[in-house]
């Protein structure tokens, strides 16, 4: 089929009334996910997987003539002054995690840590309480990622830190081959859902009986368990997940594709049948596939526009029919605030000046009520709200530096006049 053409449809509703989405399900968006995932409802969402860029200092392209000719992402990072001031945003509501910045051991380290604490922190707010997330990285920055998920999730809610294991030819010479990633698993709290059962593994050897001094009983105890099989260890190295060359025919050419069986393995533990699962970076659309295939609804965003056509064509092949996808270019509006007054009303001119003690959240210099502007704090084009929580006072100056750009952008050109 066709790709399917980018619309701004009206908000409809969910199959399930009772989720808290403000999103029609199998839903793919092509933009910058931090600012899609602005405009989505805080807690409607059971699981989220990322395969994000890894700081891995290359450029990625899929091969001409392949099914994903076309997408390609650079991985390479710079420091620049709207990062700088991004950390000093980050101080005021987030100071374990604004350390966890300053501790990067370079300027590329720290900026490809903003870039991820920003949307984490988004996940983090759109997870339900029985939520669980899945950051897949692999060893150039899992344990600087791992303290960061520390800091926005909680060190408590830690729940794996799983080692996928494969195989394939390496050109290394001077130290071991680098043949396993790391996915990062966290709870959003005690209640996050985990189906054991659904992912148990077949023992591989035979059962024997075991007769003792509790007899045939405790014999017929162990060998159901033993039918029952085992749950996967943190090491994941089984058959087809491993072997590369096994789904080898999977693959579309897309650089940092994995296979459909490591998805379907963490969807089927941390969701259920009719639950929403969410890829923020979900590429050659494995994911939306592997969710597909285990009756759950999905919603994906890539800044690639070509991540849509690969939904489409992947859910094809698999199911063999034709699903009622969405393509947006769109920010969604979030339905969760309940009626807000106008942005720039009195009531939250005179709530703000008071917050602020007249104040200038720019230049800091104080002013009378009637020389300060409301204005948002992250504009609404990028997924911003009326909410008070995301409006400031401005005087005319800063405002106008502003624009519609976010705080990061007026304190970095602040900071060289």
């Amino acid at each position: 089929p066709a790709t399917p053409q980018p619309r701004n449809p009206a908000t409809p509703q969910p199959r399930n009334p009772a989720n808290k989405l403000n999103v029609v399900p199998c839903t793919i968006f092509t933009g910058d996910n931090l600012y899609v995932m602005r405009g989505m409802n805080s807690e409607s969402i059971d699981l989220i997987y990322l395969d994000p860029p890894f700081n891995s200092k290359a450029d990625y392209a899929a091969p001409v003539g392949s099914e994903a000719a076309g997408a390609e992402f650079k991985d390479t990072w710079r420091l620049r002054d709207i990062d700088v001031e991004w950390i000093n945003l980050i101080e005021e509501k987030h100071p374990r995690l604004h350390n966890i910045l300053l501790a990067a051991m370079t300027n590329s380290d720290k900026s490809y840590l903003v870039y991820m604490a920003s949307r984490l922190l988004e996940m983090k707010r759109l997870l339900k309480p029985t939520g669980s997330i899945y950051l897949h990285c692999d060893p150039t920055m899992s344990h600087y990622l791992k303290i960061l998920m520390d800091a926005v999730f909680g060190r408590g809610n830690f729940r794996n830190e799983v080692v996928w294991c494969y195989t394939g030819p390496s050109a290394a010479k001077n130290f071991f081959p680098r043949k396993h990633d790391t996915i990062l698993a966290y709870a959003k709290s005690e209640e996050a859902r985990f189906n054991a059962d659904a992912v148990r593994l077949p023992y591989v050897a035979e059962f024997t009986s075991a007769r003792g001094v509790h007899g045939a009983n405790k014999g017929s105890a162990k060998r159901e368990r033993h039918n029952r099989g085992r749950v996967p260890t943190d090491w994941w190295a089984d058959g087809f997940l491993s072997n590369v060359s096994a789904w080898r025919k999977e693959r579309t050419g897309y650089p940092t594709q994995k296979p459909l069986a490591l998805l379907e393995r963490i969807i089927k533990a941390s969701s259920n049948p009719g639950d929403v699962v969410f890829d923020p970076f979900c590429g050659c659309a494995t994911t939306m596939v592997a969710a597909d295939k285990l009756d759950r609804e999905w919603i994906g965003i890539d800044i690639s526009e070509k991540a849509a056509d690969l939904v489409v064509r992947h859910i094809e092949a698999q199911q063999g029919l034709w699903r009622d996808i969405v393509h947006r270019t769109d920010i969604p509006k979030r339905t969760d605030l309940g009626k807000l007054p106008k942005y720039n009303s009195r009531e939250n001119k005179t709530a703000l000046y008071g917050d602020q003690r007249g104040y200038c959240a720019g230049c800091k210099t104080h002013f009378e009520d009637r020389h300060l502007e409301v204005d948002h704090i992250i504009a609404r084009a990028k997924g911003g709200t009326d909410h008070i929580g995301n409006l400031q006072l401005l005087c005319g100056s800063c405002n106008k530096i502003k624009g519609n750009r976010g705080m990061e952008y007026l304190m970095s050109k602040l900071q060289i006049r």
